[in-house]
């Protein structure tokens, strides 16, 4: 039998919650079916990001380049980036 999930006050006591627990104690995933949620938009955080001038000035240009605002590019560089490293962690 499964433990029982409990009602939470708040999304930041719910997350604090599954990052603590193993999510098969409480939910028999077997009859899960995958979904599409096609205008699900993710959370964002601003953060402040230090770089050297002439770095961004590159990175502005190559966005310039694909007609793409730079901060959109700098986003999928790091996408990349940090998919290829997961990619070649679990080879």
């Amino acid at each position: 039998m499964k433990n029982k999930i409990p009602k939470f006050k708040n999304e930041v006591e719910e997350h604090a919650f599954w990052a603590r627990r193993d999510s098969t104690n409480y939910v028999d995933w077997t009859y899960a079916k995958k979904i599409r949620m096609p205008n699900l938009k993710p959370t964002l955080r601003t953060i402040s990001l230090r770089l050297p001038e002439s770095m961004l000035a590159q990175l502005k240009v190559l966005a310039h380049q694909r007609d793409v605002p730079y901060q959109s590019l700098m986003k999928m560089f790091l996408a990349e980036k940090i998919e290829a490293e997961r990619k070649n962690k679990n080879t």
